[in-house]
């Protein structure tokens, strides 16, 4: 009465996932390759509980199966049908890893379930755990009443013990190939090609007990910074520092760095007497990595989560330096403090005061994203903050929401226009467009309070955001350009006048040295890993870069050459960036394996390196502590 509709259930939701895929064929054989795993699967998860329920076949033994088997089963379609939604809403495999960076978020998991999960896959859920509790009991009962009608009691009883015991090695045998079935397609991810079963559950149990293979660690180089601290020079010029933090704004859809697209019409005006660093990447597309990278100048954390707990940042960070330089330092967010706790991350910053969306009266202002409010709603706020402060230097973070998933800007105050016939993509170019006109109300808040010509201001994506370009939604795993490459640009009234461009490839970790070169300030008994921006850039510097979830992808970047490794999921992968920048043509064919070998050692080997410089060492795919 189950298993029939459990295996319909499973692989329709499959069917819809792969119609969903950017590279989607409609042939029946392509189709046939990517649900093979969940054919397998599902025809080995039937065979065993049938082989089960044949052996044992009454007193208490039976009642314990039959609960096993209705949990084990309702584990499986809630499995399959949250699944099915993550994909459907992000373009992401929903794994093991990303359940378990889930469960201690989970007051900020609950809103974007609540919010964002469409009713059609509340009802469809609801409808399946219902008829996965109720419908055996009914379906056994009129089942029983059939099949035994007119059957002798003689014939009742009558069971061989070797048809069960064919049924389970069957099963296994089922289950086995269901495993090796993904195939390694070019462009395909070989986990959506595994059953989500597979991938939550059985896969997360793998990764329990195998050891992880990266490479030696090396040298804590990103402890260098860990007891840094300034010294005045004679070109020591105390300006206020404003950085000003664009969620989820890629390069390419913001003006200044695609002129067609009037996005962002203030910002591009305000480049034009600014320095843009032509080539900004970051080091993990999320938030909170932005944030330490940034503030602190060094590689974050590879893996969920250390920036926020005691000492979680091996490093002094701008606000840890400016203070002890007389500086004031505060921070302001137009989203809850829910997301991520994200207080905790500021006050390992070295940040003093804090100002959350919970801190600020809400009445008149928009919900513009799934955490938080439309950005003025930090003006007041920061006026009133700035007028009792003014007196001496200040550092000061603004960071925004509206860019985040969800989108929800559209209509706003400034009024919404038609950037893209992509209906998301269009409300996500509009969260832009809001984003810009606050840029231009927090300048002209600070031209008002006579704070402008004495500010240096940093304008910067936290990471770009995907669109099914590469066949992934949103940010955490997309590892090509639209997920990577941000607008990074400083701002200093009397500097760069006619404008001026940092060429080359640049990160996140390049603000801080920057910063404190335009102060005046040099940095002793510590070293940062980044470069000042003031200066050209090495011609040979390497890029390196992570996806948030553990071991899904790596990627780096040397002059034109791209190298991206998905580990077991999808064929390496190359792109040559000044021929071709939207990453359309794989030309990793044209590599030999020596070459390709030796850009997988060194991403290897960089993050173990990197995590380990974060007191952390990475074994059986789980953070460790290194104390």
């Amino acid at each position: 009465g189950t298993l029939i509709p459990f295996v319909v259930f499973d692989l329709t939701l499959k069917i819809l996932d792969v119609a969903k895929l950017p590279t989607y064929n409609s042939g029946f054989a392509w189709t046939l390759e990517l649900i093979q795993s969940d054919v397998f699967f599902d025809l080995g998860y039937v065979l065993l509980w049938v082989g089960l329920f044949a052996v044992v076949r009454r007193g208490r033994l039976r009642w314990i199966l039959v609960v096993l088997f209705q949990v084990v089963t309702l584990l499986a379609v809630l499995v399959t049908t949250c699944a099915h939604w993550y994909f459907q809403e992000t373009g992401a495999v929903l794994d093991s890893d990303t359940i378990s960076e889930w469960f201690p978020k989970f007051k900020e998991i609950v809103p974007i379930l609540v919010h964002d999960a469409p009713l059609s896959t509340w009802v469809l859920l609801l409808g399946a755990l219902l008829y996965t509790a109720l419908g055996p009991w009914l379906a056994t009962f009129a089942l029983k009443r059939w099949w035994w009608r007119g059957r002798s009691p003689a014939v009742r009883s009558e069971t061989s013990f070797f048809a069960p015991l064919g049924f389970l090695l069957l099963a296994l045998s089922l289950g086995y190939l269901s495993l090796l079935a993904a195939p390694n397609l070019a462009g395909t991810n070989a986990l959506f090609a595994t059953d989500p079963f597979i991938n939550v559950v059985l896969m997360g149990a793998e990764k329990a007990t195998t050891e992880d293979d990266n490479l030696d660690a090396g040298p804590a180089g990103g402890k260098r910074a860990a007891h840094a601290a300034l010294a005045e020079t004679p070109q020591t010029e105390k300006r206020n520092v404003v950085l000003v933090h664009l969620e989820s704004t890629r390069a390419q859809s913001v003006t200044p760095y695609n002129e067609g697209l009037k996005t962002t019409p203030f910002l591009d005006e305000l480049a034009k007497s600014s320095l843009l660093a032509e080539r900004a990447h970051v080091v993990v597309p999320r938030s909170s990595k932005a944030t330490v990278a940034v503030n602190c100048g060094i590689e974050p954390a590879l893996y969920p989560g250390p920036e926020f707990g005691p000492e979680g940042i091996p490093a002094r960070c701008l606000a840890h330096l400016l203070k002890e330089q007389g500086y004031r330092t505060v921070f302001f967010t137009s989203v809850s403090n829910a997301m991520d706790n994200f207080w905790d991350e500021v006050k390992n910053l070295g940040y003093e005061d804090y100002y959350s969306s919970e801190s600020m009266n809400s009445e008149g202002f928009q919900v513009t994203n799934t955490f938080g409010y439309e950005e003025d709603i930090m003006l007041k706020p920061s006026e009133e903050w700035l007028r009792a402060h003014k007196d001496k230097p200040f550092f000061a973070e603004y960071m925004t929401g509206t860019g985040h998933y969800g989108y929800e800007c559209v209509p706003n105050r400034y009024g919404t226009q038609d950037f893209a016939e992509d209906e998301q993509l269009n409300r996500y170019l509009n969260c832009l467009h809001y984003l810009d006109s606050f840029v231009k109300n927090l300048i002209d808040q600070y031209k008002e309070l006579g704070l402008y010509e004495n500010t240096i201001f940093v304008f910067f994506g936290d990471r770009g955001e995907g669109f099914g370009e590469h066949g992934r939604f949103m940010h955490g795993d997309t590892i090509w350009e639209e997920g990577l490459r941000i607008p990074l640009i400083i701002h200093a009234p009397g500097w760069f006048t006619n404008g001026e461009q940092a060429r080359g490839l640049s990160s996140e970790t390049d603000i801080l040295p920057t910063v404190l070169e335009m102060l005046g300030y040099e940095v002793k008994d510590g070293e940062y890993a980044g470069y000042s921006l003031l200066h050209p850039l090495p011609e040979d510097r390497t890029l390196r870069f992570s996806c948030i979830t553990n071991r899904m992808c790596l990627a780096s970047i040397k002059g034109s050459e791209k190298y991206i490794y998905h580990y077991d999921h999808q064929p390496e992968e190359v792109f040559d960036l000044s021929e071709d920048p939207l990453e359309e043509h794989n030309i990793a064919s044209l590599y030999s394996k020596e070459e390709l070998d030796r850009w997988r050692e060194d991403l290897l080997a960089w993050y173990t390196r990197v995590n380990a410089e974060h007191g952390d060492i990475l074994l059986n795919g789980s953070a460790y502590s290194g104390e």
